[in-house]
């Protein structure tokens, strides 16, 4: 470790930094195929109806409650050889990845049986990617305390979380769902999803036991560890409150459901939109995920440089702004008739461009907002006591999967409202369908990232109340 002569923290080594964030890339592709193609799937290819795919997953959303902040307390209070985190990150490794290989091989059963088993699969992954996700994230308070590090560290994980899952997506689009004799569009090849499933198992494994050994020696160093105490489950949850109950944290909390519902929403419907919406090519998709890890790279470039700037706060909401004006651009254009039409040349250049520039902005803000829910530990542990990672960590872990559920539920019910034919080819959809579908779109992503940004404005933790909060724990 070597000093930061500004302001005499240790700075965390750049191996470490990018070890840490190579875990990431476990959610990463768990989110993108959650988030882009499982509504996609289950509901065009395997034939179960859209509003019980979004269901099944709001249903999962539900029960998997309690495991969020269970695992991050347990974490914060697991005392071992190995330190508090990785013991949890160690078990989640293989069953997370078998359980993900299963997921996209479903069955051939009814409704009934198809819906129960996205259910119970939904549920499985989503409490054993938390046993790793949760305890993993909340390493970052304890690897650096430096105000401007933590963005920079978070860069990393933010870049290998994207990466990881676009890095599936070019391969299925590249060689998995391409057209066959038997299925003329590459979307609705079924044998390509079972094959992504088995490769994202084996990555998300080599990733997370990666991440896991790398970051092993560095958690000594950094952060007391607390003993389990025996008490009652009330009693747990009772702490949880007490360290929770944080003006800065609600912010927080309430600016990430809304951002975590357009995110959903948004993402659920992607591929829909590229296919029908722009109908775009195979070839096309596959340019146009490959160019996300452009935006992953200006992400990791961005947030560190601008939230030294600007303080983070500012830094978000100046990211957002642009990032959110930007954003519906291209399908407002289309309803008011202005792009070209589709099949013209130019508009894929047009499209994907704002596309890769826009996510490059969100990506940025992403990573700040992570920072800022870091610099909440030491807030908190100034005013009860306790050093609570696991549990902050926890409860945004939480809110991202269960509002990206609730989006995937909004996304399925859109397409029930505007009467989106299930199994059709791009042809055979009609006009009307999608030009209401873009229209009902639009005003739901201005109005959730709208009061994102409006719920950061109470959030106050800038550079100087860290730096004095960092001092009066070190006396």
């Amino acid at each position: 470790m070597t000093k930061d002569s500004g302001n005499n923290h240790q700075s965390l080594p750049l191996r470490a930094q990018i070890l840490h964030g190579i875990g990431a890339m476990a959610y990463g592709i768990k989110d993108n195929g959650f988030a882009y193609f499982l509504l996609l799937f289950y509901s065009t290819v395997v034939g179960l109806e859209s509003a019980l795919v979004g269901t099944a997953l709001l249903i999962a959303m539900v029960l998997d409650a309690l495991s969020d902040p269970v695992i991050g307390y347990w974490s914060d209070r697991t005392r071992s050889r190995w330190g508090r985190r990785h013991p949890f990150m160690y078990a989640s490794a293989l069953p997370v990845a078998v359980c993900y290989a299963f997921l996209w091989s479903p069955p051939d059963w009814s409704s009934q049986g198809l819906f129960l088993y996205l259910l119970v699969m939904a549920v499985l992954i989503r409490t054993l990617i938390t046993l790793f996700e949760t305890p993993s994230s909340s390493l970052l308070p304890e690897l650096t305390l430096d105000y401007d590090e933590r963005t920079a560290v978070q860069s990393w994980r933010l870049f290998f979380a994207w990466t990881g899952g676009t890095a599936l997506a070019v391969i299925m689009f590249a060689f998995l769902l391409v057209p066959t004799p038997s299925q003329a569009i590459g979307t609705l090849n079924r044998d390509g999803y079972a094959i992504y499933g088995w490769l994202a198992a084996g990555l998300m494994f080599v990733s997370i036991m990666t991440s896991a050994l790398g970051t092993q020696k560095y958690v000594r160093y950094f952060g007391p560890e607390h003993p389990m105490t025996r008490g009652s489950l009330a009693g747990a949850f009772g702490e949880i409150k007490e360290t929770l109950f944080d003006k800065n944290f609600f912010a927080l909390i309430f600016s990430s459901i809304s951002g975590s519902v357009a995110t959903g929403l948004s993402a659920a419907l992607s591929f829909l939109m590229l296919t029908y919406f722009w109908q775009f090519s195979s070839l096309q998709i596959f340019y146009w995920t490959a160019l996300v890890v452009l935006s992953a790279v200006m992400g990791m470039l961005i947030a560190p440089r601008v939230a030294r700037s600007l303080g983070k706060k500012r830094a978000v909401l100046v990211l957002g702004a642009l990032a959110f004006t930007i954003q519906p651009l291209p399908v407002l254009l289309r309803l008011l008739d202005v792009l070209p039409a589709n099949g013209d040349p130019i508009l894929f250049p047009i499209i994907v461009t704002i596309n890769t520039l826009d996510l490059g902005l969100i990506i940025a803000m992403q990573a700040v907002l992570g920072s800022m829910v870091a610099d909440l530990v030491e807030q908190a542990q100034v005013t009860t006591g306790r050093r609570s990672e696991g549990v902050f960590f926890a409860a945004m872990t939480f809110v991202r999967k269960t509002n990206q559920g609730i989006g995937v539920f909004f996304a399925g019910l859109m397409l029930q409202w505007v009467d989106f034919p299930e199994g059709s080819a791009p042809s055979e959809v009609s006009p009307d369908v999608l030009w209401d579908l873009g229209a009902t779109l639009i005003p739901s992503q201005c109005i959730l990232w709208a009061l994102m940004l409006w719920a950061l404005v109470y959030y106050r933790i800038d550079r100087d109340r860290h730096e004095a909060n960092i001092a009066q724990l070190q006396q």
